[in-house]
């Protein structure tokens, strides 16, 4: 037998699940009106089927605050009292918007019957309902800020945590209900469901065909034989679908007198149309010796290469909020955004997709081509960055045609 931790886990650095029953792929990205506060009991941060950072995830706009009380978190006590200047009104008046708690208390105002004119700052808290309690006699700003509540409409579909009545609802399902009657979208603000419904089905899958695997090569069998998801995945969303590969110019790590890594080299192919980008991006660090011949680009390319602010503007034209990135690993979107460059919130990490896929460990993205017996068409762009994406998007497609 071998022991449960002797099973490696890879987790997710955006959902902070385990990868797995990662639900990146399903994020929404829904701009809001309303402005959404999240404070969160830092108990409930470490419920691994959570929804407050579900919800974080797919409204942007949204702040999420971890912690019991905030008398000295300035951000957060300035929009509970109405005072930030952030969520001043959009006439321009200079009058704060109105503030809201989420919360059935007893002289809460029935969202049905209230008449809020004008968007408004929201206030959710998440956690159980005793550290919810906890929050509001902790905090007396919270505690005096006039409550809204809602009547669901159906019963929560939190199959994988009890609630403790009928009335009850995850935090990300009365969300999309609250937005959706807030901003008269309701069908809009359902889609905070797909990514919700995602995690629980997976989830469930996970327990009833997994987790029961203790030894490695029944763990193997599980895999093989259930339905990969994820071509069903790529078919429903193809029109989204975007693979994407970038290279950097990384100094090795113990190297004394290193600099820290910036991509300059940045492609990408919408697998339904074909359309295609690239940028070779000129280094504005040294650069390090190795990684001319390392990404098969020459120096005087890199060095004539465009700017960055010329890139975040292209790219930005060509990505679109509701992209399902594909990418071989974690590393170039992570250090993109460190940068400030902002990409969708759906992701798919192919190379454990492929893993499932092939009931085996995927290897390189060259390997993985070999093992699924797909050729890669002609490179787009130049240099390794060129010939990977190729080798990506050529995956990508046969998993698209399972």
């Amino acid at each position: 037998m071998i022991p449960e931790a002797a099973f490696h886990r890879d987790v997710c650095g955006r959902c902070r699940r385990p990868t797995s029953v990662c639900y990146c792929a399903h994020l929404v990205s829904l701009r809001t009106r309303t402005r959404v506060i999240l404070l969160q009991h830092p108990r409930e941060r470490h419920v691994p089927i959570g929804t407050a950072r579900l919800a974080h995830l797919c409204l942007p706009d949204s702040e999420l605050h971890v912690g019991v009380t905030f008398d000295n978190d300035r951000q957060v006590r300035a929009a509970l009292s109405g005072q930030d200047v952030d969520a001043l009104g959009a006439n321009g008046s200079g009058a704060p918007r109105p503030v809201y708690l989420l919360f059935p208390g007893p002289r809460a105002i029935d969202l049905a019957e209230a008449q809020l004119a004008g968007p408004i700052t929201l206030v959710v808290v998440d956690g159980t309902w005793w550290q919810a309690r906890k929050l509001l006699k902790r905090n007396a700003v919270l505690a005096a800020l006039p409550q809204i509540r809602f009547s669901p409409r159906t019963p929560s579909n939190y199959r994988i945590r009890r609630e403790p009545a009928d009335h009850c609802v995850a935090t990300v399902e009365a969300l999309a209900q609250v937005l959706g009657a807030l901003e008269g979208a309701p069908e809009r603000f359902a889609t905070l469901l797909r990514p919700f419904e995602a995690m629980i089905d997976t989830q469930i899958h996970y327990a009833t065909n997994v987790r029961g695997a203790r030894q490695r090569h029944a763990l193997h069998r599980a895999r093989k034989a259930r339905r990969p998801a994820t071509p069903s995945l790529l078919r429903e969303r193809a029109a989204d679908v975007v693979c994407l590969h970038g290279e950097a110019n990384a100094w090795p790590a113990r190297r004394p007198g290193g600099h820290p890594a910036e991509i300059v080299h940045w492609v990408a192919r919408r697998a339904r149309t074909g359309e295609t980008f690239e940028a070779i991006i000129a280094p504005r660090r040294p650069l390090a010796p190795a990684i001319p011949r390392h990404i098969r680009i020459p120096t005087e390319r890199l060095a004539a290469g465009e700017s960055w602010e010329s890139f975040r503007a292209r790219w930005t034209a060509f990505a679109r909020p509701d992209d399902l990135i594909c990418a071989w690993g974690r590393y170039p979107l992570d250090l993109l955004e460190g940068e400030g460059v902002a990409l969708a919130p759906a992701r798919l990490d192919v190379r454990p997709a492929a893993g499932v896929y092939l009931g085996s460990r995927a290897g390189s993205v060259e390997e993985c081509t070999a093992r699924m017996g797909v050729e890669p068409s002609d490179p787009f762009a130049i240099g390794r960055g060129g010939a990977r994406l190729a080798a990506l998007s050529a995956i990508v497609d046969k998993m698209m045609g399972a």
